[in-house]
């Protein structure tokens, strides 16, 4: 059996503080990808940057305070990248990837956005290369006879189940039209209401992603797949208000496998606080066990 885990821990070094150590001492997690680190390693106490029983590889952001992503395995990797060759984005820490004995899993923090501003155009650009390397690495994964699982935040629901209040956030970041479509064509499933189309056009995306990479990659939404009737289970609530308590969240933590190893997931679940009080980030842990 594999467990894979993945959460964005809203700032390791407060999360420390709030009860990740505690949770990752418990955890059964073979691997543990972690996004949104915010700390260079050397500001981590030990037994977060380097823990017992645990190979470690931190990829922070040159922008000092800001994204960042972890990888933890049980088992020394047999080769570690940081970024996917994007002269803009592989300093920035959102993109570390390792082998295992069969498998590439790897840790993502896709951009946020918002829309009518630069972190928009900057979301959109990063979707257009990743979706290149997306294609490229399940090639080359398939020549090695390797499986590849990308977990992390994708920032992005990509259909109505997917959040609580979609009705009301059609025109926010994380469920624009064209996030969806684009995220649609990495599990070459198109969303509620489209017919697939050409690309994202018009978005600064549709060449890049349209003409290179083709109508989509196939990858599966493991989660999912495991819950394919349900509402959820949302990974992401506000601090404000009560959307925690009233589960009003988003699901944009994912765990994207190649098909085959994606079928040999027999459990996947969000690990959600029993109180508000008790999360120690705004994100939960996403946790597929792999035969």
């Amino acid at each position: 059996m594999l467990t894979v885990t993945s959460v964005n821990v809203n700032g390791l070094r407060a999360a420390a503080k709030k009860g990740f150590v505690e949770w990752l001492a418990e955890t059964s997690a073979d691997v543990l990808c972690l996004q949104e680190v915010r700390a260079e390693p050397e500001q981590l106490p030990e037994g977060v940057r380097q823990p017992d029983g645990w190979h470690v590889v931190h990829a922070p952001a040159a922008a000092k305070g800001r994204a960042g992503v972890s990888l933890y395995t049980r088992r020394e990797p047999d080769r570690v990248q940081v970024g996917f060759g994007s002269a803009e984005f592989d300093g920035s820490g959102r993109y570390v990837e390792a082998d295992l004995p069969g498998v590439t899993v790897a840790s993502l923090y896709l951009p946020s956005g918002e829309v009518g501003t630069e972190r928009q155009d900057e979301k959109i650009r990063f979707m257009d290369e990743f979706l290149s390397y997306l294609k490229g690495l399940r090639v080359r994964a398939a020549a090695e006879g390797r499986e590849v699982v990308v977990c992390g935040d994708w920032n992005i629901a990509h259909q109505p189940a997917d959040l609580k209040n979609w009705r009301a956030n059609q025109k926010s970041s994380g469920f624009l039209p064209e996030e969806r479509e684009w995220l649609g064509r990495v599990f070459d499933v198109t969303v509620d209401g489209d017919d697939g189309g050409d690309g994202i056009g018009g978005n600064g995306v549709g060449n890049g992603v349209g003409d290179g990479v083709g109508a989509g990659l196939g990858y599966v939404d493991v989660v999912r797949a495991l819950h394919p009737d349900v509402d959820g289970p949302y990974s992401w609530w506000s601090y404000r208000g009560r959307a925690f308590e009233n589960d009003s969240g988003w699901r944009i933590d994912y765990q994207v496998a190649t098909p085959a190893l994606a079928a040999r997931a027999v459990k996947g679940f969000v690990e959600r606080a029993a109180t508000h009080g008790e999360r120690w980030s705004d994100h939960a842990p996403v946790t597929v066990v792999y035969e």
